[in-house]
């Protein structure tokens, strides 16, 4: 396969690996540049010391970037509000609408008239808008993907099934049409889209028509991330990961402080819940704070600490989709995992011989005492689950497959009247 210009569209510089977007975002694109001209061209990182490093990061592993300013809309406060009623007007899903900037548009644009790129890339669904609001009519001679890290009206689909305030409700289903409308436009236009599960793909082709979906799943760096077989773990130690500043996850970790570790210590008075991740809101940390047994790790350097020490990982999520990330971590160290069905989709994994898999918070509760009181038979479980991460889900293994598509992608012919 011949060396291609790849040009990366998204909404940073994913750096330093604090999400799980970040994590694959990274570790592909590093692997990837070993063999093509990649470009990166983004918003700046909001925080001032994150942009420096990022750029640091990306200087080294030999990619070129393309960085404008923008102000970053707030998610809080009445210009939030403003925003969203404003967005009623817009054709577009608002998280859409947020991510274009004039700045960004012009970038593309200039970059595409100054290089001959083989392939566009938006490394997030919205950021399909920004390609089509920069190069316009040439959209359809122009060869790209689109890397769909959830299907995001499925997870739009979720909100309104667990949304109790009625207003609340009929906006989400107004979200909702519109991001149908427009995921039906982005994967049915582009030359490939990538879906990070074969749920996902199957879902792009019944739902939205999509022909050209390839699938490239999530991963883990099995070199970083290995059990530490010296640490002494807590049975009764539950562990939480994620970007707090992300619904689902506020969602997860609400249930969890709220719901199941009251229910828990009923019965297991010693039982804890760590939770560890990035941009916690403050609302989160002060239920954190009221919730006895429960303690919150911000925007920690390293999770592999909190790995090694907890029983088990908890992944009680309602709503959400794609695959996690954390998940493969967590079973890539043996840690052992217990978690929703929805927490567990996308991710070739058996319940009961990989992981632990629970339907309503009732069996989340059951399930979450047999693994206190069981350890050595979920320990079982950790590492039969990490024998399939290693087997499947290894970074190396997975840019060879997006490095096949795009080969594909640059051979394809253009899609005239896109």
């Amino acid at each position: 396969m011949r060396s291609l210009n790849i040009a990366i569209l998204d909404e940073e510089l994913p750096f330093p690996l604090t999400s799980g977007k970040r994590i694959r975002t990274f570790n592909l694109l590093t692997r990837l540049a070993a063999r093509h001209k990649v470009t990166v061209l983004c918003h700046r990182n909001p925080d001032r010391d994150e942009a420096f490093d990022a750029e640091d990061a990306f200087r080294a592993a030999g990619i070129d970037t393309v960085v404008v300013d923008r102000a970053v809309p707030s998610k809080s406060g009445p210009g939030f509000y403003v925003r969203l009623a404003g967005n009623l007007i817009s054709p577009l899903p608002y998280s859409v609408a947020t991510h274009t900037s004039p700045a960004l548009s012009e970038a593309v644009r200039t970059f595409a008239n100054e290089n001959a790129v083989d392939v566009w890339h938006c490394e997030w669904t919205p950021y399909a808008q920004v390609l089509r609001d920069a190069i316009g009519s040439q959209l359809g001679s122009a060869r790209w993907s689109v890397m769909a890290h959830n299907v995001e009206s499925l997870i739009w689909r979720r909100y309104t099934e667990t949304a109790d305030n009625p207003l609340k409700r009929w906006y989400i289903r107004e979200q909702l049409r519109k991001f149908e409308r427009f995921e039906r436009w982005a994967y049915s236009n582009a030359t490939a889209t990538i879906a990070v599960s074969r749920e996902d793909a199957r879902l792009m082709r019944s739902d939205f028509g999509a022909t050209r979906v390839k699938v490239v799943e999530n991963g883990v760096d099995v070199d970083y991330f290995r059990p530490q077989r010296d640490v002494a773990r807590d049975p009764a130690q539950m562990l939480f990961m994620g970007s707090l500043d992300w619904r689902p996850n506020q969602d997860a970790a609400t249930l969890l402080l709220n719901e199941l570790l009251p229910a828990v210590r009923a019965q297991a008075p010693q039982a804890t819940a760590v939770l560890v991740g990035r941009r916690p809101p403050d609302w989160l940390r002060a239920m954190v704070a009221a919730t006895p047994g429960a303690e919150l790790h911000a925007d920690v350097p390293d999770v592999r600490p909190f790995l090694a020490r907890c029983g088990f990982l908890t992944v009680p999520l309602r709503i959400g989709g794609g695959s996690r990330l954390k998940i493969l971590e967590a079973l890539a160290t043996g840690t052992p995992v217990v978690s929703t069905r929805v927490g567990a989709e996308g991710l070739e994994l058996a319940p009961d011989r990989d992981l632990i898999v629970a339907d309503t918070r009732e069996e989340m509760v059951k399930t979450t005492l047999d693994a206190i009181r069981r350890p050595e038979q979920l320990q079982d479980t950790a590492e039969c689950g990490r024998r399939q991460v290693l087997a499947r889900y290894s970074w190396d293994l997975l840019a060879k497959r997006l490095d096949g598509v795009w080969d594909a992608v640059a051979q394809q012919p253009a899609l005239v009247g896109a």
